[in-house]
């Protein structure tokens, strides 16, 4: 029996869910390429943060010559891409969150009744990973901390710049999600509505554990919006303004550390 692989660890998620070559935005999404994340991150920690081959391999806790791989094959896809004008997916690979981008969310009431809608990008029990791909949602409706409804919505039509409406228009004022890229996230703060990126698993659990207090997510991929009130438990996701759950780097001047609304560290971008 083959030996599985072992996880790669990445710090930063990406703030966009890909890109699209302009006057290609027409481009057939099933020709896009697709950059998984230990990828995107060897890019990141080579090419963006100058890093050796062996400074990333001990940053992502893989040997060097499969951090050479993994940086091959990136650089490969983004030519292909950019050369044929083809999108750029980043989603999916053999990955963990390293801990120091791990905070944990719990229900934060707005309202002296105690009632809440959480909604959860949706698919087949799971969370969706892609926010702006995202066809169906699941909406819970919250009361006391037990959860009292639940029913599927479907946002087909709907478009990515028009998501975070819809859930309005739905009296959600909570987000679970997987990936969400920076222009979402914006029209979601704009929009109230609270969120938390980089969790996958069943749907139900996540809404679940938001209620315990043991809801984990990814805290750098809600790093590239800007800064609003952020209360116990990273109400609108933004990292840094929780005991214990700013990026791990607060001599970067990381939103937490300085007192700023924006997360200057390339870490976070």
């Amino acid at each position: 029996m083959a030996r599985p692989a072992k996880k790669r660890t990445i710090l930063s998620m990406p703030a966009s869910e890909g890109f699209v070559p302009i006057g290609a935005e027409d481009s057939v999404l099933e020709d896009a390429i697709n950059l998984n994340m230990e990828e995107y991150e060897a890019i990141r920690l080579i090419d963006y943060l100058g890093m050796s081959h062996d400074q990333c391999a001990e940053m992502m806790h893989v040997s060097r010559p499969t951090i050479s791989g993994i940086y091959s094959s990136a650089r490969m896809k983004i030519a292909d891409s950019i050369v044929n004008e083809k999108p750029l997916i980043i989603s999916g690979g053999n990955y963990e969150i390293h801990e120091s981008s791990i905070a944990t969310a719990h229900i934060q009431y707005e309202t002296e009744d105690k009632k809440m809608k959480v909604a959860v990008t949706y698919d087949n029990g799971e969370v969706f990973q892609h926010f702006g791909h995202c066809e169906n949602f699941k909406i819970y409706t919250i009361e006391d901390g037990k959860i009292t409804d639940a029913n599927v919505e479907n946002a087909a039509g709907s478009g990515h710049g028009a998501l975070a409406g819809f859930l309005k228009d739905l009296g959600v004022d909570t987000l679970i999600c997987g990936g969400i890229g920076a222009g979402a996230q914006n029209a979601l703060t704009d929009m109230g509505i609270k969120f938390y990126g980089g969790v996958t698993g069943s749907a139900d659990e996540a809404v679940n554990a938001l209620i315990e207090g043991s809801l984990q997510y990814n805290a750098n991929v809600m790093c590239s919006h800007h800064g609003h009130d952020h209360g116990e438990g990273h109400s609108c996701g933004h990292h840094g303004h929780g005991e214990g759950h700013g990026c791990g780097e607060d001599k970067h001047g990381c939103a937490g550390s300085d007192g700023h609304g924006g997360c200057g560290h390339s870490s976070c971008l």
